[in-house]
């Protein structure tokens, strides 16, 4: 019997790894477009709900890990035949405020994602800046950003790798916590369970959530499925 870590292999990715590179997008936009791993659908609540196809996410996720590979956040799996089974994508630049619609034609219901990420991250920025007296700067938090798993066992073996690299290195670079939005149940879960994060309570005391319920898009999603998009954290 072959234990996890002989299983997979994990690292780093580098700008100096295109075809790597491009794996990895392909794992995280199958991820979120929607796949199915050993009989159990997968897929990001959100990108569910909407009008949302596979190569626009895919050259989404291929430029976001285009423009922040560079900063070493964004870890692999690779299962025995070199094919990249698990992605977990981040980085260290505080989260922007672009306050309208950038996508258009057949990726136009990503600015719906896009409002949503927006809105708890405002607040997230606004509680911070009551809290330290200033802006979120670059540099302060790993922002975790995208996580996909596509392997058929393990999964949260590979979780709990993936992001014990990133947050290890994030420690030992002195950031001061690490930043993420969980859109739905599952990944507020496993982030809470295998890399304690938790969700954030500004200053009165009241989850930052982004509720689907209260959005004209979003509120088909089912509520035991997913109920909103919560910033959770956990200081280094």
């Amino acid at each position: 019997m072959q234990t996890t870590q002989e299983l997979y292999t994990y690292e780093i990715l580098t700008k100096e790894q295109p075809d790597l590179i491009q794996k990895a997008a392909e794992c995280l936009a199958r991820t979120f477009i929607g796949v199915d791993v050993s009989g159990k659908w997968v897929q990001e609540p959100m990108v569910g709900q909407l009008n949302i196809a596979y190569d626009d996410f895919y050259n989404f996720t291929k430029e976001y890990l285009d423009s922040t590979v560079e900063q070493g956040y964004c870890a692999v799996a690779q299962d025995i035949h070199h094919n990249v089974v698990g992605v977990l994508a981040g980085d260290t630049n505080a989260p922007e405020i672009i306050g309208e619609d950038i996508f258009e034609g057949s990726f136009y219901d990503m600015n719906v994602i896009l409002r949503v990420l927006e809105d708890v991250d405002k607040r997230f920025m606004e509680d911070y800046k009551k809290r330290n007296g200033k802006d979120l700067e670059d540099g302060e938090l790993l922002h975790l950003f995208m996580l996909g798993v596509i392997a058929e066992h393990d999964r949260h073996e590979i979780i709990q790798q993936l992001g014990n690299r990133l947050i290890a290195k994030a420690t030992a670079q002195g950031l001061k916590g690490v930043l993420g939005e969980a859109t739905n149940m599952k990944s507020l879960r496993v982030m809470e369970k295998y890399h304690n994060m938790k969700k954030y309570k500004d200053l009165q005391g009241n989850y930052i959530v982004h509720k689907y319920e209260d959005n004209s898009k979003l509120n088909g999603i089912p509520a035991n499925i997913a109920d909103g998009t919560y910033i959770i954290i956990r200081e280094l």
